[in-house]
């Protein structure tokens, strides 16, 4: 039986952490959701249950599956976040008349109200990341590029 432990990290650099793209972007998002939290807490939301109502307050009304295509979640993620943001009166699901299996998502006075409450956020927070215009807008398109692989 050969057991023999490799005696440097360099032997396998590929399994070094500073080597993996993952972690920094990992890292990174943390710490960007991380700065919403102030924000987000006096409203109640979590940074998940905020960018379901920015897709709403975009949108209106739209199906649970064409929410979860939007934000890249999964829809066990989201049915059980939706059922506790309709306990709260800001969100109606409905189930269609015609296919049970689409629930549509709908915001109420309630959620609509939200939005005023949140105009601000997005500045409070991009004032605490360090990136120029042109490199914000250059990583936008870059993790976008990732995320349609």
């Amino acid at each position: 039986m050969c057991n023999e432990k490799l005696t440097s990290a360099e032997e396998l650099p590929q399994l070094m952490l500073e080597n993996q793209l993952c972690f920094p972007l990992y890292a990174a998002a943390r710490s960007v959701v991380n700065r919403y939290t102030p924000y987000l807490k006096p409203l109640g939301l979590t940074y998940t249950q905020y960018i379901v109502f920015l897709v709403l307050w975009e949108a209106g009304e739209i199906t649970v599956g064409e929410l979860c295509r939007k934000l890249y979640l999964d829809n066990g993620t989201l049915t059980p976040m939706l059922k506790k943001l309709e306990e709260a009166g800001t969100v109606i699901r409905t189930r269609s008349k015609d296919d049970e299996r689409v629930v549509t998502v709908r915001l109420t006075e309630k959620g609509w109200a939200l939005r005023e409450k949140a105009a601000e956020i997005p500045a409070k927070v991009g004032g605490c990341v360090r990136l120029s215009a042109e490199e914000a807008g250059q990583l936008y398109h870059i993790l976008y590029k990732l995320l349609n692989m």
